[in-house]
């Protein structure tokens, strides 16, 4: 079984290339949560949604979220009304978060919920939320403390970001099949998802950073840093502002607990070959995912680089 720890846009990119090369029954996904919030009194799961859609082959290719082809007549009348308008939900998004919340108001879990919406889907893949219970992602910021929606979204991640604090996480328990899924599998793949923001909430759940350093799986991540600047979004000011160096090392270091392989750009060799002394091996490719053709030799290289170390001592 291949377990893919991920969340944000990055991470959708790269499950879109590796449900092309896994059996969907062997592909487990453990997703972020800690961006999830209410938005007109609706329950919102931007990450989980994100891999729904992908699996499901309806994730919008131009911006990175939400259904493609969608339209957004609710969002406009809605800010007609003077209601806010800021988080871009489109109408068939806007359908899957007033399932979700009266899935979750008729007392299913969010676990539950998830299971049933990709199930409606048609996605035959295990998707899990790290945790049923609420985790907040919260940027403290010049201007106060803000959600991750509204630095990210809303303020476009322009605030200086001071700190970053998993609101709840210390008594959030992991979503049922979380441990299991980690402790059972035949990899882990850490995606190239900012480490702070969406896996570090995931990491940030009780047992689940545990699970990782005794499982016998391989664990592999993919860094989200090329140089010294993150692919996309504010990974950089955020991995600063943890005391992590904007680098491989960084990513490195965020994982260094558990992680056996670390998978980077080819304009990190050099760095990767310096990193390797001390820390984990290193496997330089081409990272960037501007092409479906891209995503799936991705996906292609990370499998081969486990396969090629099958049997080697873990950790």
């Amino acid at each position: 079984m291949i377990v893919v720890l991920t969340g944000g846009t990055g991470g959708a990119k790269f499950v879109d290339g590796m449900r092309r090369v896994v059996a969907s029954d062997e592909l487990t996904l453990i997703v972020n949560t800690g961006d999830d919030s209410k938005w007109w009194g609706l329950s919102v799961s931007p990450d989980i949604d994100s891999i729904v859609y992908v699996l499901a082959d309806l994730l919008s290719n131009e911006r990175g979220w939400g259904f493609k082809n969608d339209t957004f007549f609710c969002l406009r009348t809605m800010a007609d009304l003077r209601e806010e308008a800021w988080f871009k939900i489109g109408d068939r998004d806007l359908a899957m978060h007033i399932l979700r919340s009266k899935l979750l108001a008729e007392g299913k879990s969010l676990s539950e919920a998830t299971a049933e919406i990709a199930a409606r889907l048609n996605v035959a893949a295990h998707v899990l939320p790290m945790s049923n219970d609420p985790v907040e992602t919260r940027i403290r910021t010049a201007i106060g403390e803000l959600s991750f929606e509204e630095y990210f979204v809303k303020r476009r991640y322009q605030d200086e970001v001071i700190s970053v604090r998993f609101a709840g996480g210390e008594k959030a328990k992991p979503a049922p099949g979380v441990l299991d899924a980690i402790l059972s599998a035949d990899v882990v793949v850490l995606a190239p998802s900012n480490p702070v923001t969406s896996i570090g909430p995931i990491l940030a759940v009780g047992r689940i950073r545990q699970a990782l350093r005794e499982t016998s799986a391989q664990i592999v991540a993919v860094s989200p840093i090329i140089g010294n600047a993150a692919v996309s979004g504010p990974a950089a000011s955020l991995m600063a502002s943890q005391g992590l160096p904007v680098s491989i090392g960084g990513v490195a270091k965020a994982y260094d607990d558990f992680l056996d392989v670390l998978v980077v750009d080819t304009i990190d060799e050099e760095k990767g070959r310096l990193l390797e002394r001390e820390g984990p091996r290193v496997f330089p490719t081409n990272t960037l995912m501007r092409t479906q053709a891209d995503k799936v030799k991705l996906a292609r290289e990370v499998l081969s680089q486990v396969a090629q170390f099958a049997g080697a001592a873990h950790r």
